[in-house]
C-alpha cells in the first residue's frame, strides 16, 4: 500500500475575529471567518477550502477520465456552489453542487457524448474528496455535455 503524506502548518495569533496564516506546500494563505458569519473576511475560509477541496478533486478526475477514454474536449469548465445552514448557531455544510461544462470536439461521436456524460457522473464517486465527505455532505451534479460547432 503507498501512502501520501500532506502537511499543513497553521498560526492563528488572536481570538475569533482575528486574521491567521497556513501553509501546505504550493498553498500559502491568510484565513479567516467570512463576512456572512461575522468574521473580517481576510484570505479564505474553511467554508471556501471544503468547497475547492471536492471542485478541484472532481474536475481533475473527470479530465483524468476523459483522458483515459481518449476523448478530446474543447473545453472543461465547472462552476461550484456550497450551501451552509446555520440554525441555532450550529454552522453544517450541507450540500455542494458541482456544474461541469464539458465541451467536445466538432467531430465529436453520439457514443462520445453518451461516455462523457457517463464520465461526468463516475467521476463524482470516484474523487477522493467526495469520498471522504459522502454521507456527511449531499453531493449534487448538474453537468452538461456538448459538441463544439465545427468551424
Amino acid at each position: 500500500m503507498a501512502e501520501h503524506h500532506f502537511h499543513l502548518t497553521a498560526n492563528w495569533p488572536g481570538l475569533r475575529n482575528d486574521i491567521g496564516e497556513i501553509e501546505s506546500g504550493n498553498l500559502k494563505t491568510k484565513i479567516s471567518i467570512p463576512p456572512e458569519m461575522d468574521g473580517p473576511g481576510v484570505g479564505t475560509n474553511p467554508d471556501e477550502m471544503l468547497l475547492g477541496a471536492a471542485a478541484t478533486c472532481y474536475v481533475i478526475t473527470l479530465a483524468a477520465m476523459m483522458e483515459r477514454a481518449g476523448l478530446e474536449k474543447e473545453s472543461l469548465t465547472m462552476e461550484s456552489e456550497g450551501i451552509v445552514d446555520v440554525t441555532g448557531g450550529v454552522f453544517t455544510y450541507l450540500k455542494i453542487i458541482h456544474r461541469p461544462h464539458v465541451v467536445l470536439k466538432a467531430n465529436a461521436s453520439v457514443k462520445e457524448v453518451a461516455l462523457a456524460e457517463k464520465l461526468t457522473h463516475k467521476a463524482e464517486t470516484s474523487c477522493m474528496i467526495s469520498r471522504a465527505i459522502q454521507g456527511n455532505v449531499k453531493m449534487e451534479l448538474q453537468a452538461k455535455v456538448e459538441v463544439a460547432v465545427a468551424e
